[in-house]
């Protein structure tokens, strides 16, 4: 009978519309929540009977509407570790389900989320404001991925052991005319323990074109080095062009001269000191033979320096942590060095609106929403990574009032089909009186 058909009908109705409420609801309460994707809903009928002659009322359910890949509004954050993806991506967390040894232990799942509120927690992983542990590839000593492995990034605060100095450069030009005057510079070098040392380079004319190179490392162990001769131009043989070096021999002490010196061949000597851990050797690099860089003897009354470096690195302690564009996060100490401990990576889907939908703002795959696809930023269909930034919730608060006011209209409007449906069943039964 059709008037049951209209009331079981609008009862739907009202199921429906109190489903679009909850809806509505959950995006109004969740406008704030970085990271959020609303709910909206569609409204599908089924029938129960229609044909070219005869329709019976049949019902109407609400199912909800993933919005999944709809952009929310990026926002500049304080916090520079946050993290925001422009366009499709999301990013691949892991969730703690206890702790051993003060530890977390983590899930096995796979989870992702688009909330990149990411800080420093004690333990030195990156986590955002939802508890979610932020994954990514780990980097080798030459900062580069490991894209084989997804883990849970976790930073070290251990201090930047050094490096002993192994390899000094310098730049300078020698007076071309003779000077009775030895010319005096000096270096610097680390030893394995990151002590700075100061090594003297003493020139002296020997005559034209003819240089005696004294190498001094006054707080070695043994602290006379050595020397070698240095020839420019004409003098050496064979000859060079005028002002670079030709070649480089007559080593004393622990300085070892180059065995070649063809034109374009590292003009490169070598010393041995000992600083009380073990010889340490160190090239000196006065440029290229026959080429006017490095050490050259040009006209000019005055010894002048150009450039001095060197390759050592003092102890450095942790100074802070930054996320390049790229995705790779460096640990950054205060000897001015820098170093790439991981990148992280973003992860796609065929269907994203298929994903399962979990506390926290966080993600599940599902077979419909096809594999996860790992990948680098703004690669491979994802996104570009905002850094410094966050996401916010893609609710549009007077949207969501209009669809409220049109879901209280409606479910008005089908309480009193219920009514005149019910009033019109009463006649019926009182008909027989």
């Amino acid at each position: 009978m059709s008037l049951f058909g209209s009331l079981t009908a609008a009862i739907s109705g009202l199921t429906a519309q109190s489903r679009a409420l909850g809806h509505i609801s959950d995006n109004v309460s969740n406008s704030q929540t970085v990271g959020f994707k609303r709910v909206d809903t569609n409204f599908v009928s089924y029938l129960t009977q229609s044909t070219a002659s005869v329709h019976l009322p049949g019902a109407v359910i609400a199912r909800p509407a993933y919005t999944n890949t709809s952009q929310g509004t990026i926002e500049q954050s304080e916090v520079p570790l946050a993290l925001a993806i422009g366009g499709q991506g999301f990013f691949a967390v892991a969730q703690a389900r206890g702790t051993v040894n003060d530890q977390p232990v983590f899930d096995d799942r796979q989870f992702f989320t688009r909330a990149g509120d990411f800080r420093l927690d004690q333990d030195g992983y990156l986590v955002n404001g939802s508890g979610y542990y932020l994954k990514g590839w780990p980097s080798d000593a030459a900062g580069n991925p490991d894209r084989t492995t997804l883990e849970p990034i976790r930073v070290s605060q251990q201090v930047f052991n050094p490096v002993a100095t192994s390899r000094i450069a310098l730049a300078a030009n020698l007076p071309a005319t003779a000077t009775a005057a030895p010319i005096s510079t000096q270096m610097q070098l680390y030893d394995t323990l990151g002590t700075l040392h100061t090594v003297n380079l003493t020139f002296t004319a020997n005559g034209d074109n003819d240089w005696t190179m004294n190498i001094d490392v006054p707080d070695a162990l043994t602290p006379a080095t050595g020397s070698a001769q240095l020839l420019f131009g004409a003098a050496a043989s064979p000859a060079a062009p005028d002002g670079t070096i030709g070649s480089i021999g007559s080593a004393t002490g622990t300085v070892a001269a180059p065995a070649a010196n063809a034109t374009g061949d590292p003009a490169d000597v070598s010393f041995t000191v000992d600083f009380g851990q073990g010889p340490q050797t160190v090239t000196l690099s006065l440029g290229s033979f026959g080429l006017a860089q490095g050490l050259t003897q040009f006209a000019d009354t005055e010894f002048a320096v150009r450039n001095r470096e060197q390759d050592g690195v003092p102890l450095g302690a942790y100074a802070g942590l930054t996320i390049g564009n790229n995705g790779d996060i460096s640990v950054n100490y205060d000897n001015g060095q820098s170093r790439v401990v991981a990148r992280v990576p973003l992860v796609a889907f065929n269907d994203p609106e298929q994903l399962q939908r979990l506390d926290g703002q966080a993600f599940m795959r599902t077979p419909d929403s096809g594999e996860a696809r790992v990948t680098d930023a703004a690669s491979n269909g994802v996104g570009k990574m905002i850094v410094g930034s966050i996401e916010r919730s893609n609710v549009d608060i007077a949207a969501e009032f209009t669809k409220l006011i049109v879901a209280q209209r409606a479910y008005t409007a089908n309480t009193k089909v219920v009514t005149a449906s019910d009033e019109m069943l009463q006649d019926t039964i009182n008909m027989r009186r």
